[in-house]
């Protein structure tokens, strides 16, 4: 996230987040319920199994994967993306992507209310999907993680609250260190960040899907604006009773 760390933001919110909450519980459970935490080689069978892998769409996958149950019509490919959104390859992955969505998912979906939220969540998800699979057609590793959906959430949260404060977490040299930054600056040099690595990595196989970011990302800053989204002014919290 090259050390750009969102820990929380100063922008209240109307409604309690329950789509936001339900989300991020439901993907705790999914991690729970991996074959060894998504960090074995039974993991990566799962992922296999369960997760889509873009050769698939293409036709293009090894025969080795002839051998091992997957997804391979267009029905369990695209219901294997709606899976795959809610499996992580280990410990950073899910709670790297959990802290983003905690972050800047509750103000997104007190915009959109909360149907509109979880079908634009899970649309982004998709849309970060067919970015990576038709950006690595060869690939025959299997796309997992919330990220891509999250990315969408970023990118519509871009939209809506562009001044908005966020403190992140910051290293100096050994230290670090929380400051408070504008979401303009800490979402723009996280997309910049993706857009370049991925531009490098389109012919490889990876291990990190960032035109999935790139997708997602792209998006929510597009869907959010059809959705009517235009920026909100900095809201104003103060930090004293008032008395009457």
């Amino acid at each position: 996230m090259l050390s750009l760390i969102p820990i929380s933001d100063v922008n209240p919110t109307r409604r309690t987040p329950y789509v936001t909450i339900g989300l991020i519980a439901a993907n705790v459970i999914m991690f729970f319920m991996t074959p060894g935490l998504g960090q074995t080689q039974e993991s990566q069978l799962y992922f296999i199994e369960h997760a889509p892998a873009p050769c698939e769409l293409a036709e293009r996958c090894p025969s080795i994967l002839d051998t091992i149950p997957h997804p391979d019509s267009t029905p369990e490919v695209l219901f294997a993306i709606l899976v795959a959104m809610f499996l992580h390859a280990g410990w950073f992955h899910i709670i790297g992507n959990l802290l983003f969505l905690w972050v800047f998912g509750n103000n997104v979906e007190d915009h959109l209310g909360h149907f509109k939220y979880l079908l634009f969540y899970l649309g982004g998800g998709a849309a970060a999907a067919g970015a990576h699979i038709f950006t690595h057609l060869d690939s025959m590793a299997p796309i997992v993680g919330a990220s891509g959906a999250v990315a969408a959430v970023m990118g519509a949260y871009l939209v809506l609250h562009p001044q908005a404060k966020v403190n992140v977490l910051v290293p100096i040299i050994f230290i670090f260190t929380i400051i408070q930054m504008p979401a303009v600056i800490v979402l723009g040099v996280w997309f910049l960040y993706q857009f370049l690595i991925g531009t490098q990595e389109l012919t490889g196989q990876g291990g990190v899907a960032w035109m999935a970011h790139v997708g997602g990302f792209a998006f929510g800053v597009i869907g959010i604006f059809l959705l009517g989204g235009r920026p909100h002014p900095p809201a104003y919290h103060n930090p004293y009773p008032s008395w009457r």
